[in-house]
């Protein structure tokens, strides 16, 4: 067999398995195609095994070929576009000259639109609002190109910068996707990963060298952290150097949200610095001086301004550009065809749009500006799918038939179907089929449910099964269109039984099997603690002491309960939900808008306030622990933190810090990184909120354990000192005698807690800092000790003080006024020892 006949014999069954991987999508395809609606099927992505051809372009000259390729996988989309994995099949002619791209090879391709329908409303809103016009990149093969150029370049600049092309993925070739209605690129595919969460007991140096500090590097940890934070900022100087000063937002540092777009390529894991590859140059989002959308946009925004820039996006300096490649000849000399390719295609994708911020007055009296953003439009509407070829000749040689062609977009809602039906004749023959013939009417009402469904099978919205049903019976799309526009999983929970049935279990039934079967809460935690391996939350050897210690009796109660916060993470909803319809049913005088509006505003009360009902049961179980077993000590952490919203999910993760600290820090960046995950954008894997997160609950409690065990080791040597506690606790009080002596000669009445809160704040917080910083060798917990029984005190000598000015008072307010000073002092002024001995400097060796 030849070697031609294998590789097509390959390709056909790489096609055929990558079909099998959701064989749902390709069978509502096929029903699709037997409607034989006279237009094309409405599409958004491509599933893996789709074929493809396109005509490419690449950058060797005038190169262009006919070129095969087939989608391995779907990897992500964002507003910039989607990515796939793809494998070419055949480049046609065959003697085509297309460096880079070969028969076999496998590349990334990034198709310049989003794969879902509100990515592309936001993002092309806000492009409007910049350049008054459409997203360029996605419509315009000369901004697509010039992109595609600014890379090469950036990339043979890294060559010079960093010794290494490869620091920069190379791109290939550009085409138009004529099934999306968009332009995209053939790229490098860099096979790499994000980053792996580091674990490092010593954030406070590298804390220090973020800040250009000098700090002793063989302490220092991170490596790859450090190594892709400086790799970024070198590549962000050399783009300023290069001219591409709004490029180099996607590797500012700062925004939080460009880490993920700099992978270390898997064939270089031997060193932390090596294999770091820039892969994605293309911007998803304008930035408006008036709506940053990241920490680091203000600075953007100030540094645009001061070029002239008020709207940035992917605008650059071509003089600067021109005067870099000079300054660097050699590394150049082939490039001086594709740099007067840059300067023409930049010139037509400018010119192409309104950009009132840079065009100003040439939009007042320059023909040729005009001539080219009709030229573009044109082409836009082509590329999108709004015209067909021969319309597009049409409207590139009568200006009048363009202008009315656009003004009849201008029309809401049926604006797009007039334009449709004008400009594409596939379209005049599908709507005069659905008004001429009811057994067409009836086929294209059956295909927009198709193509809706296959839009909710990949959003979750409708399982495989019940998507071809529906496709067999289009009526039973009208019972699900009542909840279209609820989020998906609420949808699919009024819409199947079997899965509001796997929620419910999941939700209500699995929390209490887990409490009540040991083996159960065993596999619970192993599931976890593979997934953390896989996902760099836990090392391969923190894991194997987890798991060598799973059958332990205390951490099998301490998985019961968790089980129980599980249990209690929907009653403060239920609770809500349930006020707020009671609220509603007994007080029908009200109008019913009035009273939905207070009961929505009981619901969201329930979501702010820090104490709620599901929190209530929480820390009332642990405080039965508490009294059950006899046992203070071990839940010394967990019975305050347990009463508290939020933060008391995490209690008895911290809880086990003490005894179990290697499970204490998974169990807690486990339910932290995966609430991170849920914030759009910024809580992308690879980004750096992930990264905070993990160092807020992994790695800044080793550091601070490595601290306090120094600090520990130091203190051996000195006296434990006690004598203090009482002038803390007087002085405190005094201030409270004055306070109180003040206000009740002003008012008549004694102050409540509240009507002196900064007092009640500060106070406490400093006693506490000061009873652990004079109590010299005392081991932590005696000092956290001492620092709460100083807050007894001073709640109690400062009642005492406040009976001395004769202010007659009953002694259940006594009662009540000790209780709540006891209780907010012992917290604060135990929070404030603990604050003092976290904030305090390691100790210096001799």
């Amino acid at each position: 067999m030849s070697g031609a006949a294998h590789f097509q014999i390959g390709s056909w069954y790489m096609v055929a398995e990558g079909r099998k991987e959701n064989t749902v999508y390709w069978e509502l395809e096929q029903q699709f195609h037997e409607t034989a609606l006279y237009r094309p099927m409405k599409m958004s992505r491509y599933e893996a095994g789709t074929e493809l051809h396109y005509r490419v372009k690449g950058f060797g000259g005038s190169d262009e070929a006919d070129v095969t390729l087939v989608v391995e996988r779907f990897v992500g989309g964002g507003f910039a576009g989607q990515v796939y994995q793809v494998q070419i099949l055949n480049i046609a002619p065959e003697k085509a000259r297309l460096e880079g791209l070969s028969v076999g090879g496998v590349y990334a391709m990034k198709v310049l639109i989003p794969p879902t329908a509100f990515s592309r409303l936001f993002r092309n809103l806000v492009y409007w609002i910049a350049f008054q016009g459409p997203f360029q990149a996605q419509v315009n093969p000369s901004a697509a190109r010039a992109g595609a150029l600014w890379q090469k370049f950036i990339r043979r600049g890294a060559k010079i910068r960093f010794g290494d092309d490869r620091a920069v993925a190379d791109v290939f070739a550009t085409f138009v996707d004529p099934g999306l209605g968009s332009c995209g690129e053939l790229s490098e595919w860099a096979e790499g990963r994000t980053w792996r969460l580091e674990v490092d007991d010593h954030l406070d140096l590298l804390a220090r060298w973020r800040k250009g500090e000098q700090v002793d590097q063989e302490s220092l940890g991170s490596p790859e952290y450090r190594a892709k934070r400086a790799f970024m900022e070198h590549l962000v100087r050399l783009m300023h150097e290069m001219g591409a000063h709004e490029c180099a937002r996607q590797y500012e540092w700062s925004t939080c949200k460009s880490q993920p777009n700099c992978l270390k390529r898997k064939d270089e894991e031997e060193s932390p610095y090596r294999g770091l590859v820039a892969v994605d140059f293309r911007a998803g989002l304008a930035l408006l001086p008036f709506l940053p959308m990241s920490p680091g946009d203000f600075k953007l925004i100030g540094q645009g301004l001061i070029r002239g820039s008020l709207a940035q996006f992917d605008r650059g300096d071509l003089k600067t550009l021109q005067r870099f490649v000079e300054a660097h000849g050699d590394d150049f000399s082939d490039m001086h065809n594709s740099l007067e390719e840059l300067k023409e295609e930049e010139r037509i994708y400018r010119d192409s749009i309104p950009d009132i911020t840079h065009h100003h007055v040439r939009l007042l009296g320059s023909p040729r500006l005009w001539a080219t953003m009709l030229k573009g439009a044109v082409t836009g509407c082509r590329v999108r799918n709004l015209i067909d070829a021969p319309f597009e000749e049409r409207l590139l040689k009568g200006r009048a038939s363009a202008i009315l062609f656009f003004m009849i977009g201008l029309i809401p809602l049926l604006g797009r179907v007039f334009r449709k039906a004008w400009g594409q004749r596939d379209w005049r023959r599908h709507y005069a089929g659905i008004l001429t013939s009811r057994n067409y009417c009836r086929r294209a009402i059956r295909g927009k449910v198709i193509e809706v469904l296959i839009s909710w099978h990949r959003s979750g919205r409708i399982d495989g099964e019940r998507a071809l049903v529906v496709a067999r019976n289009p009526w039973r799309f009208s019972y699900h269109l009542p909840f279209a526009l609820l989020p998906s999983k609420i949808h699919r929970f009024f819409t199947d039984w079997h899965y509001a049935r796997e929620r419910i279990d999941y939700l209500v039934a699995r929390p209490v099997r887990l409490y009540f079967n040991a083996k159960q809460r065993e596999q619970w935690l192993r599931e976890m603690v593979t997934e953390g391996r896989n996902n760099q939350l836990v090392s391969n050897e923190d894991s194997e002491v987890i798991l060598s210690r799973i059958g332990e009796p205390f951490i099998q109660k301490y998985l019961k309960s968790l089980a129980v916060h599980l249990c209690t993470m929907p009653v403060t909803q239920i609770v809500s939900v349930l006020l707020a319809v009671i609220y509603v049913a007994i007080h029908p005088e009200m109008p019913r808008t009035q009273t939905w509006a207070i009961g929505i505003g009981i619901i969201a009360l329930f979501q702010v306030v820090p104490i709620s009902p599901g929190s209530l049961v929480r820390g009332l179980y642990v405080l039965s622990l508490v009294i059950r077993e006899r046992n203070f000590k071990d839940y010394h952490v967990a019975v305050f933190l347990g009463f508290f919203k939020y933060i008391g999910y995490l209690a008895f993760p911290i809880q086990m810090a003490y005894r179990y600290p290697t499970l204490a820090r998974f169990m807690a960046v486990h339910w932290a990184t995966e609430a991170v995950h849920m914030v759009p954008v910024f809580g992308e894997r690879g980004a750096l909120l992930e990264r905070e997160v993990f160092n807020l609950f992994y790695n800044w409690p080793l550091t601070i354990r490595r601290r306090m065990r120094k600090r520990a080791q130091m203190r051996t040597g000195m006296e434990p000192r006690y004598w203090h506690l009482a002038l803390c606790a007087v002085g405190g009080a005094a201030i409270f005698f004055i306070a109180d002596y003040t206000y009740l000669s002003e008012a008549g009445v004694l102050p409540a807690l509240t009507e002196t809160w900064a007092l009640t704040a500060l106070v406490p917080l400093l006693c506490g800092a000061l009873a652990t910083l004079g109590a010299g060798g005392a081991k932590l917990w005696k000092r956290i000790v001492g620092a709460a029984i100083c807050g007894v005190a001073a709640a109690l000598f400062s009642l005492v003080f406040s009976g001395c000015m004769g202010y007659e008072i009953g002694f259940g307010e006594i009662a009540v006024r000790f209780a709540w000073r006891a209780f907010v002092f012992t917290t604060l002024t135990s929070l404030g020892a603990m604050i003092t001995e976290l904030q305090l400097p390691e100790p210096r060796e001799n």
